[in-house]
């Protein structure tokens, strides 16, 4: 899909809200096999979870004005050493291809994000995901915001110091925040890291929300309200982020949403809206980050049509743009 393809009238929209999404695991491909930003890159199989779904090309193709990139590192087999060295690698590779381009700069801040979209710029963001990669280590969050790191994954797909998953190893349902994850919580606020409720389980979700006093944010995540799935948030847990003026972003995965296509897409962003109002919802596709993506958003170049199927349900301009941009934009600060 290009942008091309939508209306006019959608084409519009995008255009004066360009696009950020909260989250693609995209710099784990450029650290495991030199996956490189700047060429226009496909999947490696038709429909597969492998990767190839974003690059520069096609994020300007899709009218974005920033990615959030997630930054992966796998405690695989208990493995708490190394973690660190794999966020930054993951960084490295991002400074490499920021020196080589002005198509795509470093970004912060909402200012940054704006400055660079006005140069003609991409905004690049970055979010670590799981707080296994500070190996229980404070000083490590401090040294990754300095990098640039605008939120922290408490959780991922196993447990850590900071609480437990969802799902996966070490899942405990009735536990909330460790000690840590408590002090986790006050120590990005006070650096101005976001705060990412994605993969936690309930009780440590709520247990952020009661210590927050800055916006958090679900950077990809479904809603229970639009479909049954262990992925997905429920409403107590969506009004509490709303109540705190956070966001949570939708991802573009079939298997979390219910169905393929736009349809489900625009349900779950619906959903939001009537649970807690239109400064909730926005875009968290998990490109990348081991899915099958919904076909018509299987890289960013599919994002006008996801705006033109905003239209066709109703959704106005106003609630559209919030959506796509300016949700995530009062989230960052200026």
């Amino acid at each position: 899909m290009t942008l091309l393809a939508a209306s006019d009238e959608a084409r519009d929209v995008h255009a004066r809200y360009p696009a950020i999404d909260l989250h693609a695991d995209t710099l784990m491909w450029s650290r495991w096999v030199d996956y490189d930003l700047r060429a226009r890159h496909s999947p490696p199989l038709p429909r597969s979870a492998l990767g190839g779904h974003v690059d520069i090309p096609r994020m300007r193709e899709g009218g974005m004005g920033a990615q959030f990139f997630g930054l992966v590192s796998l405690p695989v087999l208990g493995r708490t050493r190394g973690l660190a060295r794999a966020i930054n690698e993951q960084i490295d590779a991002l400074d490499a291809t920021l020196a080589a381009t002005p198509l795509l700069a470093l970004t912060r801040t909402r200012a940054d994000v704006e400055a660079a979209n006005a140069r003609g710029a991409m905004g690049a963001l970055l979010g670590i995901e799981g707080a296994h990669a500070l190996e229980g280590d404070l000083h490590n969050l401090e040294a990754f915001a300095s990098r640039g790191v605008r939120y922290l994954g408490l959780l991922h797909f196993s447990a850590n110091d900071a609480g437990f998953p969802a799902f996966g190893k070490g899942r405990r349902d009735e536990d909330g925040l460790s000690r840590f994850g408590c002090e986790l919580v006050v120590r990005c606020e006070s650096l101005g890291v976001i705060v990412d409720l994605s993969h936690i389980n309930r009780r440590g979700f709520m247990d952020a929300c009661e210590l927050a006093h800055k916006p958090p944010i679900v950077s990809h995540t479904g809603v229970l309200g639009a479909y049954e799935h262990w992925r997905n948030i429920d409403d107590a847990q969506l009004r509490a982020v709303a109540n705190l003026g956070g966001c949570v972003g939708i991802m573009f995965c079939p298997k979390y949403l219910g169905g393929d296509g736009l349809e489900p897409v625009v349900k779950h962003l619906t959903h939001i809206v009537n649970v807690c109002g239109e400064d909730a919802p926005a875009l968290g596709s998990d490109w990348d980050g081991f899915i099958v993506p919904t076909r018509e958003l299987a890289d960013p170049t599919g994002l006008p049509q996801l705006t033109e199927a905003l239209l066709a349900s109703g959704m106005s301009e106003r609630t559209i743009g919030k959506i796509l941009r300016t949700n995530v934009l009062r989230v960052l600060g200026s």
